[in-house]
C-alpha cells in the first residue's frame, strides 16, 4: 500500500480537476502538498501504510511542518502549515468516500491561527488611485478601466482577464462569469465603469476578443488575438504601479479591490447574502470576515450610546 500512495494521491487530483472542477492553481497547491506528505511519510513511516496512518503520526507530521522552512530559509506561518493539512484530509476523505481505510480526516484538527488583518481602501483612496491613470494614452485608458471594474465588481484577477468584450452587456450593465469551483454568477456594472468600457473600447482599433490586451511585444492577430489578452501577473503589476504613483497609505493589491467592493456594500446597508452572491462565495463563513468592520449597527450604537460622542468629559 505503500507504494500505492502516488498512485492513490494521482487519482484524488484527477477527482479534483473531473469531478470538483478545480482551478489548475488549487490542483497544483494540492499536489505539492501531498507530494511534501509522501516523501515524508515514505522516508520516515517506512513500517506504516496509509490504511494504518494513525494520530500520533498526524503529530509528527505537525512537528515537521512546524520546523519545515521555505526558500527563504524561513519557517513556514501557521496559516501555511494548516494549507498542508488541509489538503491531507481533503485526500484522506477522498480515500474514504472510495471505500479505502485510513484515519478518519475529521479526528485531525486544525489549530485557530490569528486572524489577518483586512486591507481595504476608502472612497477617496479608490479614486486617487483610478485618476492616477494617464488616459490621454490608450494604455492608460485601459489601466483605469481595469481598476474601475475591479472596484465595481469584486471580480477575482483570474475573471477578469478571462473576460471577451462580447460577454459585457453595457445596456443592462452586467454580464456573467463562472468563478472558483465551476459556480456561474451575474455580476454588475457601476454607470462609471460601464463610461469607461465603453470609452476603452471606442478607443481600441482592433477586433481582437479579450476585453482586456496587452501593449507590449508583437502583435498577435490569430485565433481573434487571443495571444493578446493581458496576464493576472500584469494586472497584478499595473495595479502596485499606481498604487506607489497614488502614494495610497495601503499595500493595496488587486484583490484589495475585491475587499474594498464587498466593504463598500456592507458599510452602505447590503446584506451580507446578497454580497455573498456577488463575490461568488461558497461558504457565507467567508463572506462574514468582513462584518466586523462594516456592522452599520453596531457603529450606530457607539455613536448614539459612547459618552465621548456627546461632549461628555
Amino acid at each position: 500500500m505503500q507504494d500505492e500512495l502516488p498512485g492513490l494521491i494521482d487519482q484524488f487530483l484527477e477527482y479534483l480537476e473531473i469531478e470538483k472542477n478545480c482551478s489548475k492553481l488549487t490542483i497544483r497547491d494540492y499536489k505539492h502538498y501531498l507530494e511534501v506528505f509522501n516523501n515524508w511519510f515514505t522516508s520516515t513511516q517506512p513500517s506504516k501504510t496509509i490504511e494504518n496512518l494513525d494520530l500520533p503520526t498526524i503529530r509528527k507530521y505537525r512537528v515537521f511542518l512546524a520546523n519545515r522552512v521555505d526558500k527563504k530559509g524561513l519557517t513556514l506561518k501557521r496559516v501555511t502549515q494548516n494549507y498542508y493539512v488541509i489538503a491531507l484530509r481533503s485526500f484522506l476523505r477522498f480515500l474514504i468516500k472510495n471505500d479505502f481505510k485510513t484515519l478518519e480526516p475529521s479526528k485531525i484538527d486544525l489549530p485557530k491561527t490569528e486572524s489577518r488583518s483586512l486591507k481595504f481602501l476608502e472612497k477617496d483612496q479608490v479614486d486617487r488611485l483610478v485618476t492616477s491613470a494617464d488616459t490621454s494614452k490608450e494604455e492608460g485608458i485601459r489601466d483605469r478601466t481595469i481598476m474601475e471594474l475591479l472596484f465595481s465588481t469584486g471580480l477575482r484577477v483570474s475573471e477578469l482577464v478571462k473576460l471577451n468584450h462580447e460577454q459585457l452587456n453595457l445596456d443592462r450593465r452586467e454580464f456573467g462569469v463562472i468563478g472558483k469551483g465551476g459556480r456561474g454568477r451575474l455580476v454588475f456594472i457601476s454607470d462609471r465603469a460601464a463610461d469607461w468600457i465603453k470609452r476603452y473600447l471606442d478607443a481600441r482599433g482592433d477586433n481582437f476578443k479579450p476585453l482586456f490586451i496587452r501593449y507590449s511585444g508583437r502583435v498577435i492577430e490569430e485565433d481573434g488575438g487571443e495571444r493578446m489578452r493581458l496576464t493576472a501577473r500584469s494586472v497584478e503589476r499595473l495595479v502596485k504601479k499606481y498604487v506607489q504613483k497614488a502614494r495610497i497609505p495601503v499595500d493595496a493589491t488587486v484583490h484589495t479591490f475585491r475587499h474594498s467592493f464587498a466593504t463598500d456594500l456592507l458599510t452602505n446597508g447590503a446584506d451580507i447574502r446578497s454580497v455573498q452572491e456577488m463575490l461568488g462565495h461558497k461558504n457565507i463563513a467567508t463572506t462574514q470576515i468582513y462584518t466586523h468592520i462594516t456592522n452599520k449597527q453596531l457603529r450606530d450604537i457607539h455613536k448614539s450610546f459612547h459618552s465621548g460622542n456627546n461632549g461628555s468629559k
